[in-house]
């Protein structure tokens, strides 16, 4: 609870009431009102005349009260007719949808009241709903500044966030005092920290056209003080986490060199210059005392596995465990499948845990990891949970560590990972600007050459008006040899959703390609089509024996959710259609376009969409069937989601950056970045002082 804010009358229930609810808003310090900043701003400093009010505009004007009342048509609300008698009888109509008896009382007819709203065309002329509205007389001045207006939550009112904020600045200048050394601040051409704040709670009056339209789009020298401050404090805390990493020694890895030869001999392919680069970078970093965190990214298909595999070597040779964490159960098996066959004959014992496995099971699992008899543990995140140790661990790769929450990473942390070496997989390449800014304490290697044989994919965008003629081409590419990825957004109805859903699809194909059978009159074209169901509610072992009978050819389509996502491998897998393409993400889109063209045979992959297509949906589609480029698209993802979407933190506790923007400050965060390495090596005091200001205690979450 802010302490000037509602300590004075913490007892009573108001207080607690204020407090719970600028605590919704992450207030919980009077810093963090200090940069509560406005979202925006509202004229109120004129006011125009009722006859001078135009639909479309935003406008203030003033109006006697001629008329309140509660209608009922179509629905109960509060209409209230002004005029003005010195605007040649000119109009106006107040509508509320949602109102209180405090508004019909204000209201009465004869006082004169200051509105201000969005104008539009009512029944009976020029109205506003939802106006902001007090009483006036003559001698009622207008305000001298613009009004800011504040991010809020339910039953805070504008009025009362603008009270508070102003009444903590002025009751304590250090709010608002210098937290960076003067010459820093005069080297960067900077405003200082209280000038920008106050001009951005309290713009002075009668600014310019420029100054206005600076202080809206946010490029305004105060605005850049802030976003340069808040880049500063994440920089810093990543750069201070990636110094209290160096302070801490991780096991030497220097291996043999044994197995990993042996590995390389029975792959039937060979490492690419990529994979051989990348490949040295994380020996390299396993040699050394300092815990590598490394994050390995590289777009789908570029060979990645491999990559963690040699890596997962290196550490078994020098004695050491290994654990190696995916997201998702079937990613996280088809991982264990691939390197069970790889490493399966090398004599190294590897574990497989999951939260779906039998109790037996997983107790056997356990005391295999526990004594150390298990050098390499494959799991989903029931590897880090309670009664799993892993007494001898010296590495730790994650895959799609970005689908972890951040809670789960901290946990990862906390289990003994610490002063263990992590290698962190990614197959959504990840923009530069994002790595600078979130993944900022971080060694990133790229995958950037893709393994020879892959064939380019083919994408095409059809409606599901054309259905039946996908339906009928996919039919005849089966019966040539060719297998087929259908894949739904949702498993079994849903009310709010009309999606088709695997379940209803799976028997409409198994339905469709039947009655093709049944009507054909070749030999060829009579060859039965099977039609194979994977989604993630089915247990274990019926989707393993659903994916093995796909990956023998046994099913000519498999119809799945998007557990199929990542880490499927089938090269005779050719063609990938996408039901509701229009409801996916870029990224998984992407992820998803991936799982073809991993053979000889020309691949193709159909988005089929539902119409019409919002302004959005139409955007991503556009991307993703112009460019097959893993970092473009996610570039481009990144500016339709935003970062908090594209990290998946959105729902995570994670503080993403609130005022800069990382596609449109990139000069601003590498200002940033030169700044923390400046401040921690000469005035880590004002490092401190800075990190307390902006991030507070949040300062784990941003280090996950």
């Amino acid at each position: 609870m802010p302490t000037e804010v509602a300590a004075k009358t913490s007892r009573s229930k108001t207080a607690d009431t204020l407090a719970d609810k600028l605590a919704r808003l992450g207030i919980t310090r009077d810093e963090d009102l200090v940069l509560h900043l406005p979202l925006r701003y509202e004229d109120h400093t004129r006011v125009v005349t009722l006859a001078d009010v135009r639909v479309g505009e935003t406008v203030q004007t003033e109006g006697d009260v001629v008329s309140t009342e509660i209608q009922y048509r179509p629905r109960r609300q509060l209409v209230c007719l002004l005029r003005d008698p010195r605007s040649e009888g000119a109009s106006l109509v107040l509508r509320f949808f949602s109102f209180y008896p405090s508004h019909q009382k204000s209201l009465q007819p004869g006082l004169r009241v200051r509105v201000f709203g969005d104008v539009r065309d009512g029944y009976f002329g020029p109205e506003i709903v939802h106006a902001q509205f007090k009483v006036v007389n003559e001698a009622t001045p207008l305000p001298d500044r613009l009004t800011p207006v504040y991010p809020t939550t339910a039953g805070l009112a504008q009025e009362t966030l603008r009270k508070v904020i102003d009444r903590v600045i002025a009751a304590d200048a250090s709010r608002t005092s210098e937290s960076l050394p003067e010459a820093l601040v005069r080297k960067r051409s900077l405003w200082k920290f209280g000038d920008a704040v106050r001009f951005l709670h309290a713009p002075p009056p009668r600014l310019t056209g420029l100054v206005q339209k600076a202080l809206d789009a946010r490029t305004h020298p105060a605005w850049t003080r802030l976003k340069f401050d808040e880049l500063l404090a994440q920089q810093l805390s990543l750069k201070a986490h990636r110094q209290a990493r160096a302070s801490r020694r991780a096991p030497v890895l220097t291996g043999t060199g044994a197995l990993t030869r042996k590995l390389l001999e029975r792959v039937p392919f060979k490492l690419t210059r990529a994979q051989q680069r990348v490949w040295r970078e994380i020996s390299h970093d396993l040699r050394r005392t300092m815990p590598m965190q490394r994050l390995l990214q590289g777009d789908v298909g570029s060979g990645k596995t491999i990559v963690a595999a040699l890596a997962a070597l290196q550490a078994i040779e020098s004695g050491r465990q290994v654990a190696f964490m995916a997201p998702t159960e079937i990613l996280a098996e088809q991982h264990y499948r691939k390197l069970q066959a790889w490493l399966g004959d090398l004599g190294i014992e590897i574990a497989w845990l999951s939260g779906s496995l039998p109790a037996k099971a997983r107790r056997k699992a356990q005391e295999a990891i526990a004594s150390g008899t298990a050098a390499f543990a494959v799991g989903t995140h029931a590897l880090f949970q309670e009664g799993v140790g892993m007494p001898h661990l010296g590495l730790a790769i994650i895959d799609e560590q970005h689908r972890f929450g951040v809670a789960q990473r901290l946990a990862l942390r906390d289990k003994g990972l610490a002063d263990a070496h992590q290698l962190m997989m990614s197959a959504t390449p990840i923009p530069r600007t994002l790595a600078m800014t979130f993944y900022a304490d971080l060694d990133v290697s790229v995958l950037d050459e893709m393994p020879p044989g892959r064939t380019p994919v083919s994408t095409r965008l059809v409606s599901q008006k054309r259905r039946t003629e996908i339906i009928q081409w996919i039919g005849k590419a089966c019966r040539e040899g060719r297998q087929v990825y259908w894949v739904c957004p949702l498993i079994e109805e849903s009310e709010k959703l009309e999606l088709q859903t695997a379940v209803a699809l799976h028997a409409e194909l198994t339905r469709a390609f039947g009655d093709d059978v049944a009507d054909a009159e070749s030999s060829v074209a009579a060859q039965r089509i099977a039609v194979g169901l994977l989604h993630g509610r089915m247990k274990p072992d019926a989707k393993a024996a659903t994916m093995a009978a796909f990956v023998r050819g046994d099913l000519q389509v498999l119809v799945a959710t998007t557990v199929i996502e990542v880490g499927v491998d089938v090269p005779n897998a050719s063609i990938m259609v996408i039901e509701h393409a229009e409801r996916f993400g870029l990224a998984q889109l992407h992820q998803l376009r991936g799982r073809v063209g991993r053979g000889a045979t020309e691949s193709t992959c159909v988005l089929l969409f539902e119409e019409p297509l919002t302004d959005t949906a139409r955007q991503r589609l556009k991307v993703i069937y112009e460019t097959t480029d893993g970092f473009e698209i996610a570039r481009q993802d990144l500016l339709i989601r935003g970062p908090g979407e594209f990290l998946g933190a959105r729902q995570s506790g994670v503080p993403l950056l609130r005022f800069a923007d990382i596609e449109r400050d990139v000069a601003l965060i590498e200002q940033a970045r030169d700044a923390a390495d400046e401040l921690l090596r000469t005035e880590p005091a004002a490092a401190e002082r800075h990190l307390e200001r902006w991030l507070g205690g949040k300062q784990e979450f941003i280090k996950a």
